[in-house]
């Protein structure tokens, strides 16, 4: 796999832990949103695992997370053997994913290599392909979903939402897809030069705030992310 980036100290990715971040290059999905394009494009940087292993060996006691995110980190065959030696050192790991590979999530899961999932919902089960940039299997993400929900490992729900492609219908179907989640949050799309697509725009507060009513009566956890 390739290790295209990594952030040596994060506060934000993984709630109430100090914690770093590395990026794998590599993704199926093609949203048009994505901040994080040279990533999934492999034009990061290319860090040797060994060098990763040891500044994880080099800052125990000083950090106690791990956040692995992409790209989508379940693309890799190797995903489980790097998460666990993640593990051997005695970090927590959160995993960012996609939700398109469930039984590797589960796996992961259940052989207590994550200790919790942010999993990226990006649209209504009507409108995914067509926000995620490509052609899916839309039932791996349900699939996901239902397993996440299942509260077998600890999660969060997450939507980046984009003026151009989230409105009230989607948010309702969303909401009646996902009710129930402990935790979910609304982010607003934040333009920048790393976006793929620059014909994009956040939402306005007023339409994240009735996003929020329309979510609320399925998912009482929907916050938008930033305001409490």
């Amino acid at each position: 796999m390739i290790i295209a980036g990594l952030q040596k100290t994060t506060l934000l990715d993984y709630p109430g832990k100090v914690a770093c971040t590395i990026f794998l290059a590599g993704c199926n999905f093609r949203c048009p949103f994505c901040q994080n394009w040279e990533v999934v494009a492999g034009k990061g940087e290319d860090i040797a695992e060994q060098t990763l292993f040891d500044f994880l060996k080099k800052r125990k006691g000083v950090l106690d997370g791990v956040c692995v995110t992409g790209g989508e980190p379940l693309i890799n065959a190797d995903i489980e053997n790097f998460i666990g030696r993640i593990k051997e050192l005695g970090y927590n790991v959160k995993l960012d994913t996609n939700g398109a590979y469930p039984e590797k999530l589960a796996s992961l899961a259940e052989k207590k290599l994550i200790d919790t999932v942010a999993m990226d919902i990006k649209n209504c089960p009507s409108e995914y392909a067509a926000t995620a940039g490509c052609e899916i299997d839309f039932a791996t993400i349900d699939q996901s979903v239902k397993y996440l929900l299942s509260d077998k490992v600890d999660y969060e729900l997450r939507t980046t939402v984009v003026d151009e492609l989230h409105d009230e219908k989607s948010m309702l179907e969303l909401g009646q897809w996902i009710k129930g989640a402990k935790r979910y949050y609304l982010q607003n799309f934040k333009d920048s030069d790393a976006v793929r697509y620059k014909n994009l725009s956040p939402c306005s507060e007023e339409k994240l705030n009735s996003f929020i009513d329309i979510l609320r009566p399925f998912v009482p956890s929907a916050k938008i992310r930033g305001n409490g």
